[in-house]
């Protein structure tokens, strides 16, 4: 035991009897490493809230256990916190650590229960007796010399980790982070997490700025550190990010930055985040575009793709197509009446404009014969001579567009095919696509740093032709690429509105035009013998009654219509939070629709139960697994000694490790946004009040569409309502459309 006096900066009168208490250090809230002058959150015994402890510790990390002296004192502004005037360390936090690690799953034959004895038999030297005595652990009750074999065997494994391991877990980083942290740093991971915690946060997935921020406080980083400002803002412009915005003007940066780094003087924190901004644009670490009075501020990869996928695209449309126009228009006479179809005058003229094109966009919504129309565009190419690419940005919508051409149709990224050992494309401007015309349909989903990395693959001699829906909901990654292309007036665009009988005849389809056009929908009260495709239930009064009804839906309803609930339905909501939200569903589902049983393995992580049998979708993009944004798989295989789990996606299998199992999550029921390029033949779309702040006509009008068979709207007339007088969401920050207006050459 080591015992070391402090000094605190408060006088404290020497008639005042002294007071002690022992405890846990939970976390620091402030440490000056020159003064030693510390703020911390103290667990004492008796006490049900943390204790506020205050004084001049020259070295102090979350988990020691400290035995203090010293008196109460009332702040007048943070309320009762324990003056310090000396300390001694009765469990240093390195021994928190040492039981975390051991007990942390990662060594083979120790849970949690078995660490807590081998610790308190062993104290400190554990690792040691580990190391160098390892048959000594017999000593401790209910270990014995088989398990003692299997500790040997994955403690050899371990070696190389265990430092960072004992490091981090006594400053309070989780297991699966630990592993993170190591692959991503190796022996230098202690020093980073020390220096610069905040770098997790840009380096590694599941670390975002509040992760780092926690990790920060627990080695003593202060609050007001350069570093905290300067992931802040980039946390900040993330965020936007993820609501789809390419910047964010400088205003609205530094406001949201205050409210998220603000300690006590916001006034003083607003000074330093905008002379942050300052230092952080000097250094080209952000991009300020100024646009009359505003500033406009970018992360520098989104300024600098969003300026070259402008260039591109004007370079492209430099290059007329050399093409015998009547000739053309004989060959689609002759084409249509062998085939004995018929085009509209709108689909003609798509045909037409697309042969003459370098860049067309076609768009228009279901039923308006967009699928026709390209299968057409693709005879009459083949018909040309010219060897054609096919793509879409999910693997479902890319089978779709290859049977429909009766062609192999790729996803994007497999298209330009992703390099895992270098994490770019292979095609690019310098080995560009060897197709001489390209169709990527589902545009809609393509966000501004896939729509570039498509652009820079084409070359010049190329046409390109993109297919989508322009009043669905924009990507999920940043950008509204099809809306701005449109937009700009620079690319030829038709679309195509007329409503085709056949498709006219589906509910579904006539809902989804009515909704576009703001009108209510017309749908069917839902009973044992419905005869529409798209069906109405009111959900019931409560969010509850709401859940309890989808999940009634898929325990009887459907199946009475032919349907599997388990493979044929999908549950899309507009919000993940709250009783009618992803996170809620998916729980609630999971034991409705796939109930834990010996025969299935399931496994716990971050609050998720996992279990063979699932459906799960990817979250981000993993170029090593293959597996992007927004796929769906089905869990096959749960291994607990291998520590990994495998998931069907598409006609292949997919290995996760424990460690990234945050990149994948329960998908019974998925956001509508998720959703995007993918069909099935059930949709049930809750709609309710409670979402009203994500509420909007074309999130409505994509969770509809995704339906192939039958759509089943629960919710109260007033939610449905509020979605179709909505309108669009809100608007992107973007200015793609303004750098296509620009002259500008590459």
């Amino acid at each position: 035991m080591s015992s070391s006096k402090i000094i605190t900066n408060t006088s404290t009168s020497p008639n005042i009897k002294p007071e002690y208490l022992t405890g846990v250090i939970e976390r620091i809230t402030f440490h000056a490493e020159d003064t030693g002058y510390t703020v911390a959150r103290m667990q004492v015994k008796g006490f049900k809230d943390l204790v506020t402890i205050v004084g001049s510790f020259p070295n102090i990390q979350a988990g020691q256990t400290l035995q203090l002296q010293g008196s109460w004192y009332n702040h007048p502004k943070h309320g009762q916190q324990f003056q310090v005037s000396q300390y001694s360390e009765s469990k240093p936090a390195t021994l928190t650590g040492i039981e975390k690690y051991l007990g942390s799953g990662l060594i083979k034959g120790v849970g949690p229960v078995t660490a807590k004895r081998i610790v308190n038999h062993f104290g400190l030297d554990t690792l040691d007796i580990i190391e160098q005595e390892i048959e000594r652990l017999v000593e401790v009750p209910g270990i014995g010399k088989k398990r003692v074999k299997m500790i040997q065997k994955t403690w050899e494994e371990q070696k190389a980790i265990k430092d960072v391991m004992v490091f981090l877990q006594g400053h309070g980083v989780s297991t699966t982070y630990a592993v993170k942290i190591f692959k991503q740093y190796g022996e230098n991971a202690i020093s980073t997490v020390t220096e610069n915690p905040y770098q997790l946060a840009q380096d590694i997935y599941g670390i975002g700025f509040h992760t780092a921020d926690k990790i920060a406080v627990n080695v003593g980083v202060s609050p007001r550190s350069k570093y905290r400002y300067q992931s802040g803002l980039l946390h900040v412009l993330s965020k936007g990010a993820e609501d789809g915005h390419c910047f964010l003007p400088l205003s609205e940066l530094v406001n949201e930055a205050i409210e998220l780094l603000s300690v006590d003087d916001h006034e003083a924190d607003a000074q330093t985040i905008v002379q942050i901004t300052v230092e952080m644009r000097n250094a080209e670490e952000l991009i300020v575009e100024e646009v009359g009075k505003i500033q406009l501020c970018y992360q520098p990869t989104f300024y600098y793709t969003e300026q070259n996928l402008a260039k591109l695209l004007l370079k492209q449309l430099e290059n007329p197509v050399k093409v015998d126009l009547p000739r053309v228009e004989n060959w689609i006479h002759r084409y249509t009446q062998s085939k004995r179809i018929k085009l509209s005058q709108q689909q003609l003229e798509a045909v037409m404009t697309t042969a003459a094109s370098r860049v067309m966009v076609l768009t228009g919504g279901p039923g308006t014969g967009k699928t026709f129309t390209q299968k057409t565009i693709v005879a009459l190419w083949q018909a040309m001579g010219k060897k054609i690419g096919l793509a879409a940005p999910t693997g479902r919508a890319a089978q779709r567009l290859g049977e429909l051409a009766g062609l192999e149709a790729k996803t994007v990224h497999r298209l330009l095919e992703f390099d895992p050992a270098f994490r770019g494309f292979k095609r690019d401007a310098d080995n560009p696509l060897p197709f001489d015309a390209v169709i990527v349909d589902e545009v809609s989903m393509l966000d501004l740093f896939l729509a570039h990395s498509l652009m820079k693959a084409i070359s010049n001699d190329t046409q390109l032709l993109v297919v989508g829906d322009v009043d669905q909901l924009p990507s999920v990654g940043p950008g509204k690429v099809l809306a701005d292309l449109i937009e700009s007036g620079k690319i030829p665009v038709v679309r195509l509105t007329q409503v085709f009988r056949q498709a006219a005849s589906s509910a579904i389809i006539r809902n989804a035009h009515q909704i576009n056009q703001g009108h209510y929908p017309h749908l069917e009260t839902i009973s044992d013998n419905p005869k529409s495709d798209c069906l109405w239930h009111n959900g019931g009064t409560k969010p509850e009654h709401t859940v309890q009804v989808i999940g009634e839906l898929l325990t009887d309803f459907i199946p009475r219509q032919g349907f599997d609930p388990t493979s044929d339905v999908q549950v899309l909501c507009p919000m993940t939070r709250g009783l009618v939200g992803t996170r809620n569903l998916n729980q609630v589902l999971q034991q409705l629709l796939n109930p834990s049983s010996p025969e299935k393995p399931e496994i716990t992580r971050a609050g998720m139960i996992l279990r063979v049998g699932d459906r799960v979708i990817q979250l981000k993009n993993d170029y090593n697994r293959e597996v992007f944004n927004g796929d769906l798989g089905i869990v096959t295989a749960i291994d607990p000694v291998e520590k990994s789990v495998m998931v069907q996606v598409d006609d292949r299998e997919v290995e996760y490790d424990y460690a990234d199992l945050n990149e994948i999550s329960l998908a019974w029921s998925i956001s509508i946004h998720k959703s995007q390029g993918s069909e099935y033949p059930v949709v049930i779309l809750p709609v309710s009040t409670s979402h009203y702040i994500m509420l909007s006509r074309n999130l409505i009008y994509t969770g509809l569409t995704r339906a192939k068979q039958l759509a089943i709207i629960v919710g109260s007339t007033k939610a449905i309502g509020i979605s179709v007088k909505q309108g669009h969401q809100k608007q992107r920050y973007t200015r793609l459309v303004e750098r296509l207006g620009e002259k500008t050459t590459v």
